[in-house]
């Protein structure tokens, strides 16, 4: 060998839905990508060559939790193989976003809060959480569409408000005691 570390391998695919066409990604085993079409932070963490296929086995599971839940059904996060990339405090905050129950909606300072409490610390930034919460690289299926403000505003979402309330209805969130700061896509 020459020392020189191997590059890593990624697989990816497209996936029409209701929102558009979604790319997933794969690392051979487990999943980990799925963004929206114009997502702020597309492909971020796939930092290899990439290899178009639809033949993974991983792609068809996923697919298949797709299709449930573009259908209106609630298909279980754990049926998934996931290997999101991202730092400690990331992976934290994303392992809470996996926690929220199907149709419910929990805050920023509330993940904050308690992130604070796994890592023993006195608190913790919900700016901070926001940052993670939109860095995450698995959209819909770790879901962090169901973050809103403290005071229920639909805010920051990667894939965009539009995406964030059409998920959220699909999943029959109660949109009417939710606001946007901007005052459009109130059409709930």
């Amino acid at each position: 060998m020459n020392g020189k570390k191997a590059s890593k391998v990624y697989y990816k695919m497209d996936y029409e839905s209701p929102l558009g066409r979604l790319t997933l990604a794969s690392d051979g085993d487990a999943l980990v990508g799925l963004w929206l079409p114009g997502q702020k932070y597309f492909e971020a963490t796939v930092t290899g060559a990439v290899t178009k296929t639809k033949e993974l086995s991983v792609f068809r599971v996923v697919k298949a939790w797709l299709d449930r839940y573009f259908a209106g059904e609630e298909p279980d996060i754990s049926s998934l193989s996931l290997a999101p990339e991202g730092t400690p405090f990331r992976q934290e905050v994303w392992k809470i976003l996996c926690q929220i129950p199907y149709g419910e909606t929990i805050t920023y300072g509330e993940i904050a809060r308690q992130v604070a409490e796994k890592m023993d610390k006195p608190g913790m930034s919900p700016q901070a959480v926001g940052g993670a919460v939109g860095h995450n690289p698995i959209s819909i299926i770790i879901p962090c569409h169901r973050v809103v403000g403290t005071d229920g505003r639909l805010t920051g979402y990667a894939g965009g408000i539009p995406a964030k309330v059409w998920l959220l209805k699909n999943e029959k969130v109660d949109l009417r005691r939710l606001t946007n700061p901007a005052n459009r896509f109130m059409n709930f």
